[in-house]
């Protein structure tokens, strides 16, 4: 073991990994060990998991109370820019995986620590995510990943390393798949859903009812954004992490923002991961819709254009990398018109837009009604057709010659 390490500050949440992390650290290294927990949204008794940190052999136990920061400063920003993964995926884990991993190195530079150490695997995305943020904002310290270099590599194996060391274990039946909750989403992988050809079982859900049992009158709802960021609901104005648990509870009475898919791991392997991540969905949903009347048509394609690449960024954790520094300026600046109002009708796992306004529309009715106006020329669109279609004409012409 590295005999320059004094202190380590490990990123935990008194589950099974993290505790036998926890006292693995202390007997491996001999060192002090700080444990800290992020509160970014999950359902957690946190004055159990400080007291079982200290019972595990932490020298202290720090809880982070991140979630106006989360929302504020990350899932935000991402939903400005509209970011979607291959498609579906609204980057719940992957935008939580940075406002963790910055905290914890503040933690490590406040507790003089000179190491820090994280639960992910070395399968998933996780360890990356975390690890770029490490070496982005603090390359000294020196990253300790247990589960690559530990013999530990069984469930069976952590079970009984738990039990020689007096870990205390839940006595509860073992659920079927692994799970991740914050104020975004939760997301399930592993165990029975490893198999992409079974469908997840219904108790499984605990954010949304399913669309089938959702009320059959549908819930009326307008939100208002300022500069791209949703800022009231029905007129009341609420703070970002207030604004998302709103909206989750909205959406998952309604039984939206369910999600089912086969994604790319940044490491090389497919994964299969359902989601659930009701409030993000009507977010994304209502933001897209007012650009449809605030965003000038060319800036739209451009920006849609570099959705992928900034999505890729995020769910591969480049957070704090200059290329997604340069997109986010670049998002942002195409937001400064989104100001105005969306009506939504939610019904039965369905998020409907049905109205929409804002003072600098560039929806003009006077331009695009069917009835008579005084503003628009329509012999005009025949040379404008002529002309678009000059290279089409130029092509048969000489095809025809051929």
């Amino acid at each position: 073991m590295a005999a320059n390490i004094n202190k380590i500050v490990l990123a935990y949440s008194g589950g099974l990994d993290t505790s036998v992390i926890l006292k693995w650290l202390r007997e491996e290294y001999q060192v002090p060990v700080v444990a800290f927990a992020a509160d970014v949204g999950q359902e957690e008794d946190w004055d159990k998991v400080r007291a079982k940190g200290m019972a595990t052999g932490a020298e202290k136990v720090i809880i982070s109370d991140l979630r106006e920061e989360f929302v504020r400063d990350y899932v935000f920003p991402a939903f400005r820019a509209n970011a979607i993964y291959e498609g579906s995926y609204l980057l719940g884990t992957s935008l939580a995986r940075p406002v963790i991993a910055r905290e914890q190195v503040r933690i490590a530079e406040a507790e003089g620590a000179d190491a820090v150490s994280h639960g992910a695997t070395g399968k998933g995305n996780d360890q990356v995510r975390f690890e770029l943020t490490y070496l982005a904002l603090n390359p000294r310290l020196t990253i300790i990943a247990p589960w690559r270099i530990w013999d530990l590599n069984s469930r069976t194996k952590l079970m009984a390393y738990a039990e020689k060391h007096a870990i205390p274990v839940p006595v509860t039946k073992e659920k079927p798949y692994s799970s991740d909750e914050n104020l975004l989403h939760i997301s399930f992988e592993g165990g029975i859903l490893e198999d992409p050809w079974n469908e997840p079982e219904e108790s499984m859900f605990k954010l949304s009812v399913s669309p089938e049992k959702a009320p059959d009158t549908p819930t009326y709802i307008e939100m208002e954004f300022a500069g791209g960021n949703p800022v009231a609901i029905n007129g009341e104005k609420l703070s970002p992490a207030a604004m998302l648990a709103r909206l989750n509870t909205l959406g998952g009475a309604n039984g939206i923002g369910r999600l089912d898919m086969v994604e790319n791991r940044f490491v090389g392997m497919k994964s299969r991961g359902v989601y659930e991540t009701p409030g993000g969905t009507i977010l994304r949903c209502a933001h897209r819709d007012l650009e449809t009347i605030t965003l000038d048509r060319e800036v739209m394609k451009i920006r849609d254009s570099l959705i992928p690449r900034y999505a890729e960024l995020i769910y591969n954790g480049f957070w704090f990398s200059p290329e997604m520094k340069l997109l986010q300026r670049t998002m942002d600046n195409a937001q400064e018109t989104v100001n105005g109002v969306v009506r939504l009708k939610l019904i039965k796992g369905n998020c409907i837009p049905v109205g929409r306004k804002s003072d600098q529309s560039l929806y003009q009715e006077s331009f695009a009604t069917f009835e008579e106006d005084q503003v628009y020329t329509q012999s005009d669109a025949g040379g404008f057709i002529r002309l678009n279609a000059l290279r089409l004409t130029i092509q048969a012409l000489v095809e025809k010659k051929r």
